[in-house]
């Protein structure tokens, strides 16, 4: 049988350190490889590249991954950058969201986590509060530093018959380390999660198009969490568009 390949949208390293003697990075955390082979599926890392080619990046794999990182650019939907805006890559978000405009059209299933479910809801139409001093509710520690990660720290209430349900209880535990996070959610998605202060942490497609997404970050706590690993087995083995 056939492993999939996962094409895990990489990030750059863009600045000069010693330990790379001045020479840009391109990587993914090791814990997306270790998920995804973990669930028997063939990781794939896909360079930050110019968008027109999305469409053979997303021809030459079977699912498409995205990753945390920096924040999404409000030029994507239409804001002014908030004075607590931190660093952002206009090139990877450009980038991405190609891959997610071409994973949509060709019928790939789509994972994305943290940054990746607020690109992925900003793509698709939503918005983000560049910070969350912008969320009037604000009440649960959403960057649990300096906690380590594989120390779940806030609590999550899940819809029932989601898909997220069938893979995480209500009333779960997880790691978090945002200081964005959705605010309208994007017409194309519905949200399925949410921490106890009400900030969205999961979100889904119920129309077939084989998206899930979620603002914590499994692949620092599969190892040593077995519903975090349930994420990647679930989404290599059976995540499939419907129709």
């Amino acid at each position: 049988m056939k492993q999939p390949i996962i094409g895990i949208a990489g990030n750059q390293l863009i600045h000069a350190t010693e330990v790379f003697n001045g020479n840009f990075v391109t990587y993914t955390p090791q814990g997306f490889v270790d998920g995804v082979l973990e669930a028997g599926g063939l990781p794939f890392i896909l360079p930050i590249s110019h968008p027109d080619t999305a469409k053979e990046y997303i021809k030459n794999i079977d699912k498409l991954l995205l990753a945390g990182g920096q924040d999404v650019s409000p030029r994507l939907y239409n804001e002014e950058p908030h004075p607590k805006l931190q660093e952002t890559n206009y090139s990877r978000d450009i980038f991405e969201a190609a891959l997610i405009k071409e994973a949509i059209k060709q019928k790939k299933p789509i994972l994305s986590v943290c940054r990746g479910t607020q690109l992925l809801n900003v793509v698709l139409g939503g918005s983000l509060y560049q910070d969350l001093s912008q969320y009037e509710q604000w009440s649960v520690k959403h960057e649990q530093q300096p906690t380590a990660p594989q120390f779940s720290t806030h609590r999550i209430n899940v819809a029932p018959n989601s898909r997220i349900s069938q893979l995480v209880p209500d009333n779960s535990y997880v790691n978090s380390y945002h200081h964005q996070a959705i605010k309208d959610v994007s017409p194309k998605l519905i949200a399925t999660a949410w921490s106890t202060d009400g900030l969205v942490e999961a979100v889904e497609a119920d129309d077939g198009s084989a998206i899930l997404g979620v603002q914590w970050h499994p692949e620092l706590t599969h190892h040593v969490d077995e519903k975090e690993q349930r994420i990647f087995d679930y989404f290599v083995n059976e995540m499939s568009v419907v129709g």
